[in-house]
Formats: C-alpha cells, structure tokens, sequence
C-alpha cells in the first residue's frame, strides 16, 4: 500500500510539470543541428552573419614599406671636346720692291746689309714697329715692312727638323760656290778651309743637318741620295731633302743622273743654293721635271 502511494505522488508531480522546461530542451537540440549546416550553406535572406572562418585571424597586416626606388646614377658631364691642335705657323716675307736694302736695325739710319731683289723671300723672325726681323747672310737684318707681303707654311712636328731649317734660313743669301768646301768629310772630321760664307747645295744641305741635329751626311748629292730612307713623292714632309738632276746630267744613268739638292719647306716651297745664292723659292714645273727622289734624314 505504502508502494502504490509513492507511484501515484510521482505521476501527480510529473504530469504537473512546466510544459515550457521540455519544449525548451527540444529546441536547443534544434540550434546546435541548424549550426552545423548554416555552416555550409549561404542563406538568401542575409538575416544571419556566416561565422567566421576557424583557420583566419586578424592580423595586423605587416608595416608599409616603401618601396625601394632604384636611383638614377648621376649623369656624368660629359669632358669639353679637346681644343683643334692647330699646326705652328712659319712665317716668310716676299720682297715686292726691287733691291729693297736689308738693314743692321730697325730704321734708316741703321747702316746697310745688302739688298733683296723682288720675288725673294725670307723667313720673319719678328716684327719691330714698320720692319720685319729675319736673316741674311749670317746676320739678323731688317727689311721696311711695306716693301713685303707675309705667307705661312706649316711647321713640322718634329723640332730638329725646324733646327735644321732654321740654320737654312741664316744662310739666305750666301752666294753659290762650285765646289765649295765642304764643313766636315762625310763622317764628322771637319775640314780645313770650311767658310760658312760660301756654298754649293750639298755642301749647305751638309752643313744644315749637321749645325740643326748633328746628322751627317756625306760630301755630295750622289753619295748623299743613298742615304737616310727613301720617300715616295706623294709622301714628301718639310724636312726632306729632294735630290734633282740636270740639263748636263739628266741623260745619265743611276746615280750619276744626280747634279742637285734641296730642302724642302712644303707647299711646293724649297730652300736651296742655285746659280746664285742661297734662296727660298716655290718649285717650277721645269724643276719638277728634274725631280728624282726625295730622301728623309730625320
């Protein structure tokens, strides 16, 4: 009896039970099934914010560099162009007087060298007020600037060459002498009786060479052609001397053709001793057609 009083207080109590405690249970069973599958799949009405995803976190995203802008190399600027070298001028006068006096000095009232005929020319050596400095017969003269006109040749690079032409210069003017006798023997041994007064050309083509850059050459024009290097006509410098020969010898053969010798200045111009005197002079077609060979001796 006992028992049956206690079975029948437990179902009064449970059927008195709050309705809402059970339909609370069922629906939170509802809510963790929903989650899973919401999880996975996207709702149209947007009402619910999909979780976010397990594997992503916010991170403070890394600090902005700047990015590395290679930089320029500064242009260099650019080296000036080198200045033209631009050839040392010779100057010469060319007398346009007829026997126009050569002065010791610069005026009238210095006393009297000698005289240039018209058409000769000379080398200027500077300028002194009205007159032109050069040389003439182994003197420094003087020549009244208005009775000449000025040309220029190129100078050669090569000092000795200038030094050699330049000891031609002093002997403008200096007569020609067949024969004359020669400063040295060909070797170095100077001779007795040697006067710088007087000259044939290959005695003044000796001497020049000799006095400019103690090059020695020998006594006369066809043992001096054999010497120093052969040079092709179209390849002549100022320095070279050109060997010619002559109405007496030009039927000859080898060197024995060989009756002249110049300096040459360039631009056709040659230093020499003729007939007459030591002379600058341009080339003529007559002298041209004695030409033979031209040889360098420096």
């Amino acid at each position: 009896m006992k028992l049956w009083n206690k079975a029948a207080a437990f179902l009064l109590a449970l059927a008195f039970s709050s309705p809402v405690a059970l339909l609370a249970a069922c629906n939170n069973q509802a809510n963790v099934d929903s989650s899973v599958f919401t999880s996975e799949s996207v709702s149209d009405s947007g009402a619910q914010t999909p979780p976010e995803s397990s594997d992503t976190e916010q991170e403070t995203p890394p600090e902005t560099q700047t990015p590395q802008v290679p930089q320029t190399p500064p242009v260099p600027t650019p080296e000036p162009d080198p200045a033209p070298v631009v050839p040392a001028k010779a100057e010469y006068i060319r007398c346009t007087g007829s026997s126009v006096n050569f002065r010791s000095g610069a005026g009238t009232e210095y006393s009297v060298l000698g005289s240039a005929e018209k058409g000769t020319t000379y080398t200027v050596l500077g300028k002194t007020g009205n007159w032109y400095k050069t040389y003439y017969r182994n003197k420094t003269a003087y020549i009244y600037a208005s009775y000449a006109t000025v040309f220029t040749l190129e100078k050669s690079d090569d000092a000795d060459v200038e030094k050699v032409i330049s000891e031609g210069y002093k002997l403008l003017g200096v007569p020609y002498v067949y024969g004359a006798v020669r400063l040295h023997d060909g070797k170095g041994k100077l001779l007795s009786g040697f006067t710088a007064q007087k000259f044939d050309c290959s005695s003044l083509i000796q001497y020049v060479f000799y006095k400019g850059a103690k090059k020695l050459l020998d006594v006369n024009t066809r043992t001096q052609v054999v010497q120093g290097s052969f040079v092709k006509r179209a390849n002549l410098q100022r320095g070279d001397c050109i060997y010619f020969t002559n109405e007496s010898r030009q039927n000859k053969t080898g060197v024995e053709r060989v009756g002249h010798v110049a300096l040459y200045l360039g631009n056709n111009y040659i230093l020499h001793t003729a007939s007459d005197y030591a002379r600058i002079e341009k080339m003529t077609a007559q002298r041209w057609a004695f030409y033979i060979e031209a040889r360098r001796f420096l």
